[in-house]
């Protein structure tokens, strides 16, 4: 694996189009976290070996994996993020069907075994991990809550399994005793980058008093502070910052509060409670229609007549949200279509696809299908090399020796030291008359 020592940064500049890469960055302050550098900490290699006449010599390593690499969903089929569920396995599904049809990884084909990830309040994501574990998975792909992610997190990487989320933004999994390089990736970007976004929006959309209304929990308090900073730093101000529970069974006080704030603008930060609220915030004179409204990844879903009664048509009419992720395309939505014809949605999909073809990659270069071995390619094969885009090119290019740089379907990847990626895209989008949701834009950049 290369060593690299890279950067987080962001800069705050015009939006554009995809075809060009944005830095952001609040204002004209520049916020930079240096990642976590290798050396003394790394492990020592395994694969090396004295010869009887005192000269060292390389000689490869024991093969630690069964032979089948497999992979272990953990993605919502239940709880408040159960709509991301049908486009993330979707986008496993494709993968590990490509994959296959590629030959598989060391000559096997690879494994999907599916696990139901629920939310935090059910609490079913330990006992699904034991399941998933059990079903000897190298790999698991989730969870997509950050805080479903932070409860099996530790059970995935002490059984020394890979944890790939394709969905996880929180800033936490960059900070602290995650702040090493581990067993733990992800393909979607950081909240600092859709902070940086947000605030660009609101900024671009002429939003100076902006109030934010978001769960109290290790999503919400960060994507809220990383908005906030953003806000701030660019000269706007933030008219209120109101928190509510993550169980909680009623809005009334916090709806009131943001009512009374006088902001131009709101922000909510949530998940599926997004339908309670809004019916609250209209009957305040805070609805979409009184107060210009903005959505994030956690609740930028299909609000229509078909999928949410409660919501009456119209009713998020020019509401605008953002959703990590780059413009993948028709022809990656039709491959999608043909696995699971009934999609409506395709967040987190390329996202999960990538998740999967970045660790088979990595588990032909390092020859190896156990994830604590395959986890140490995982950060090269998306840098510095040859650039490839399909599993079968970059398998080829790595059955020949060379090294890659694998580019996806969510984007450029770019995996930090940490796990992270370092470039990524945000898409913009907005809701028309069926509440129905579109992207209009996509922002590029680096964190």
């Amino acid at each position: 694996m290369k060593c690299t020592h890279p950067t987080e940064r962001f800069t705050n500049v015009n939006r554009k189009k995809t075809a060009s890469w944005v830095k952001l960055m609040a204002g004209a302050a520049v916020l930079s976290t240096t990642l976590a550098a290798c050396g003394s900490d790394e492990e020592p290699s395994a694969t090396s070996t004295e010869n009887t006449d005192t000269e060292s010599s390389s000689a490869p390593a024991e093969i630690q994996g069964d032979g089948t690499l497999t992979f272990g969903s953990l993605l919502p089929e239940t709880g408040s993020l159960a709509f991301l569920g049908p486009p993330e396995f979707a986008g496993v599904d494709l993968a590990v069907s490509e994959i296959n049809e590629a030959g598989g990884v060391l000559g096997q084909d690879v494994v999907h075994v599916r696990g139901d990830s629920g939310d935090a309040d059910s609490g079913i994501a330990p006992a699904e991990t034991d399941e998933l574990l059990a079903a000897n998975s190298d790999v698991i792909v989730g969870a997509a809550s950050s805080g479903v992610s932070l409860t099996v997190i530790d059970q995935i990487q002490d059984a020394g399994a890979v944890m790939f989320s394709p969905a996880n933004t929180s800033t936490a999994f960059d900070e602290g005793n995650y702040a090493e390089p581990d067993l733990y990736f992800r393909t979607a970007p950081s909240d600092i980058l859709q902070g940086a976004v947000m605030a660009n929006l609101l900024i671009e959309d002429g939003r100076s008093n902006v109030a934010i209304l978001a769960r109290q929990d290790a999503y919400g308090e960060t994507l809220a502070e990383q908005i906030s900073t953003n806000l701030e730093n660019a000269g706007s101000a933030v008219a209120a910052t109101v928190f509510y529970g993550e169980n909680a069974q009623t809005f009334d006080s916090q709806v009131d509060e943001i009512a009374a704030a006088g902001g131009d603008s709101l922000v909510l930060v949530g998940f599926e409670e997004t339908a309670t609220i809004v019916p609250q915030l209209i009957t305040a004179g805070a609805g979409p229609a009184d107060l210009p409204t903005y959505f994030v990844d956690g609740n930028t879903a299909d609000y229509s007549a078909d999928s949410d009664p409660s919501l009456p048509p119209g009713t998020l009419t020019g509401v605008k949200g953002t959703i990590p992720g780059a413009d993948s395309g028709g022809e990656f939505q039709d491959r999608l279509l043909a696995i699971a014809p009934d999609l409506t949605s395709f967040a987190y999909s390329a996202e999960s696809y990538d998740a999967v073809i970045t660790s088979a990659l990595a588990a032909v270069e390092a020859g190896d299908d156990a994830g604590s071995v395959l986890a140490e390619n995982i950060v090269d094969v998306t840098t510095g090399g040859e650039k490839c885009t399909t599993f079968a090119d970059c398998a080829e290019l790595l059955d020949a020796g060379e090294d890659i740089d694998f580019d996806g379907a969510s984007g450029p990847i770019e995996l930090g030291e940490t796990g992270s990626p370092t470039a990524a895209s945000i898409g913009i989008y907005e809701y028309d008359a069926e509440n129905k949701n579109a992207a209009v834009d996509f922002i590029a950049g680096e964190i």
